[in-house]
């Protein structure tokens, strides 16, 4: 820190000047040319507001009236000059909360629209909010983005859902704001987050709930609130949490606050019961503790405070505030669109009370049918079961080398394609299960009811270039097995018999997915379209801007990743096994105690997706004649005559992709470059028995199988 006499040397400095500034335009022009960004006024303001506190608690003199001026300078600065394109700032009354200032290199998330969002309430603000400043804050220099229409502001919530907390108490919020956190302990930010920071957001649906703010503690951060820097154990540090005789756990009690089950781990909820309609929560994600994965989050959890602000901002905005894990968020959201109850009217009172919300699933866990279950499960353990298990699970599929053609093997490519957010594609307008699963034999099969059939498959002749469409390994049945309803249904389609034995069925049935597919697909091509992959490219130039998407912005690149991680974790979630060493076979497990434990919802998307490969797997052999060399859930190999998916993918003589195959596109179904290799490099692999798909990137690819 600079020397008393050197800062007050610089204050008398600025204060000369003073005098002398620009108009507004002109200080913009020449602020960019000299490279005197609005960073400087904010880390001037912060030294200087730390002097003073400095001052006053070592001094008993009066501050010297040129401390005082400076601080009024500085303040008067940020207020009367923004950074460019951000409006001046507009004098509140007391009441109000602070006002931010938008910085100049950042680029605010769009969200869309919900359908059914809440009506904001008019909450009041306190004189201590009022007084906190919300300062600027400049984030990494990159050029401003072109972004949608932002969703109008919640007057509740005017800081938007989250902070990211640093030491020196700056919370940096979305649009670039930064409020003063006056925090010393976990409870005194609780208590700060619920009352003074305005953070929050609005319930996705009207029956739901609105999102407990979210903030988010640096490492030293963390150590300032009395948190250690790293949990050590012998478990996954996800999976690790402070014991309950910790300083900071006993705080939280000593406060009347409470943990969840989950304990204070990487994601800690702390609240209190809710009185009457209002919830007091807060979440807590610790990044030195990894919170954020980096494979669901790359390179995030390493960014500057205000960069990870703007990175977990538009994932709130365009899905859902970060409840933990993306699989985490994934089901969450699920729960937040398609709300388990509604406020229903008593005829015989005429009170209000709460009832069935149609549609969900209710608020009320549902135990499977035994083949739906896994093997740990008590419904197949207290009964005995031995009938065997649905088994609809995502494609890992080689070809053996012996049905290579002398054609095939001259090729000199493998290209892979890799179907954008498949599973996503999968849950659209898919028909589930409402209701408890009812047992029947020897039912004729009806492709619109959902459910597990057993069926005896193992007569139907398969082509052994194409993987078999019934078996997540390709090979052909060796007999009964249990089916869900979408496999059953493309047999029919392929022109098969189909005479199920048993099945277990739903009567009560909707599309549950529907309003989850909407948003996170309204997500995920925003939010491509943000890294210049847009609708309207033709395929050269799609393949051009998927080649170059993640160098455009990489906090918005990690964004995408994070949707796509929602997608393939949030389905997962809907069969989460046991964890822990300690679990014996037949106990039940936290995740069985959730109306979302649905193995047979996740069944559905998984046999949905393989089917929709199979079928273009199908439409691209009777197209061009070609067949694939490998398959791994959503990712294809195919041997090529060049480098690139336009020297084998079918197109009509207009030039237009033909129906029915692969397509490139950047929606949810369509397909983009997953890689290029040698075909004698991709034959090796084969011989070895080993999956191109997996490596065709250059890496180990991730197996997309909802877990």
């Amino acid at each position: 820190m600079a020397s008393e006499e050197e800062l007050f040397a610089n204050i008398d400095a600025l204060l000369a000047e003073e005098p002398q500034l620009p108009p507004p335009a002109e200080r913009a022009r020449l602020r960019e040319a000299a490279g005197i960004t609005q960073a400087r006024l904010a880390q001037a303001l912060k030294s200087t507001t730390q002097t003073v506190k400095n001052w006053e608690n070592g001094r008993s003199e009066p501050k010297p009236p040129r401390l005082e001026a400076y601080q009024r300078l500085l303040k008067g600065w940020a207020a009367k000059y923004p950074a460019h394109g951000a409006p001046a700032a507009v004098p509140a009354p007391v009441a109000a909360p602070p006002q931010p200032v938008v910085p100049q290199t950042f680029t605010g998330p769009a969200a869309t629209e919900p359908a059914e969002a809440a009506a904001p309430a008019q909450a009041p603000a306190t004189p201590a909010a009022a007084e906190r400043l919300a300062r600027p804050v400049a984030t990494s220099r990159r050029p401003a983005a072109k972004k949608a229409a932002k969703p109008a502001t919640d007057s509740r919530f005017p800081h938007g859902p989250l902070a990211v907390l640093d030491d020196d108490g700056s919370a940096y919020g979305v649009d670039g704001i930064v409020l003063d956190c006056p925090a010393t302990t976990v409870p005194e930010l609780v208590e700060w987050t619920l009352k003074e920071s305005g953070l929050g957001a609005a319930k996705l649906n009207r029956y739901g709930k609105d999102s407990d703010p979210l903030i988010v503690l640096t490492a030293a951060a963390g150590v300032k609130l009395g948190l250690p820097e790293r949990l050590e154990g012998h478990e996954q540090r996800r999976s690790l949490r402070l014991p309950e005789d910790h300083p900071v756990v006993k705080q939280v009690a000593k406060a009347k606050w409470q943990l969840t089950q989950r304990g204070f781990g990487p994601w800690a909820r702390i609240y209190r019961k809710a009185q009457g309609r209002d919830r007091q929560c807060v979440q807590l994600a610790i990044l030195s503790w990894d919170a954020l994965d980096e494979r669901s989050w790359p390179g995030v959890s390493e960014m500057e405070p205000a960069d990870i602000a703007r990175v977990l901002g538009v994932y709130a905005q365009r899905v859902i505030t970060p409840r933990g894990s993306t699989a985490v968020s994934g089901l969450e959201l699920m729960t937040a669109l398609r709300p388990p109850t509604k406020a229903v009217q008593d005829p015989g009172t005429g009170n209000w009370v709460s009832g069935y919300n149609a549609g969900s699933l209710g608020a009320e866990p549902m135990d499977p049918a035994p083949p739906e279950a896994t093997p740990e499960h008590p419904v197949v353990v207290n009964s005995g079961w031995t009938g065997g298990f649905l088994n609809e699970e995502a494609y890992q599929w080689v070809r053996s080398v012996e049905t290579l053609t002398d054609e095939e093997c001259t090729l000199p490519f493998a290209v892979g394609l890799d179907l954008n957010t498949a599973f996503l594609a999968a849950a659209a307008r898919l028909t589930v299960g409402l209701s408890a699963p009812d047992h029947f034999h020897g039912p004729k099969f009806n492709p619109k009811i959902p459910g597990s059939w057993l069926v005896d498959l193992s007569h139907i002749e398969l082509d052994p270039r194409l993987p078999s469409p019934f078996t997540p390994d390709g090979t052909s049945p060796a007999g009964p097995a249990w089916y869900q309803t979408h496999t059953l249904a493309y047999a029919q389609e392929l022109g098969h018999d189909v005479h199920p034995i048993e099945a277990y069925l739903r009567r009560e049935t909707g599309a549950y997915l529907d309003p989850w597919h909407d948003r996170l697909k309204n997500a995920y091509v925003d939010t491509l379209a943000d890294l210049g992959v847009t609708r309207d490219l033709d395929d050269r130039q799609f393949l051009a801007a998927m080649e170059r998407h993640k160098q455009a912005d990489p906090a918005l690149a990690a964004v995408l990743s994070a949707i796509k991680a929602t997608v393939k974790g949030g389905v997962g979630k809907l069969r989460e096994r046991p964890q822990g060493r300690h679990y014996k076979e037949g106990e039940r497990w936290p995740a069985l105690q959730r109306p979302t434990w649905r193995p047979d919802i996740r069944a559905a998307v998984i046999s949905k997706a393989r089917v929709n490969m199979h079928r273009k797997l199908n439409n691209m052999v009777k197209m061009t004649g070609l067949y694939p060399l490998a398959v791994l859930s959503d990712c294809v190999v195919y041997p090529s005559p060049g480098q690139s998916p336009l020297d084998f993918l079918p197109y009509a003589a207009s030039g237009k992709p033909q129906p029915g195959g692969f397509r490139l596109g950047p929606t949810p179904g369509l397909a983009k470059l997953e890689g290029v290799q040698s075909m004698l490099w991709a034959v090796g692999l084969m011989e070895k028995g080993l999956n191109p798909a997996r490596h065709i990137k250059g890496g180990d690819a991730v197996l997309d199988e909802g877990e």
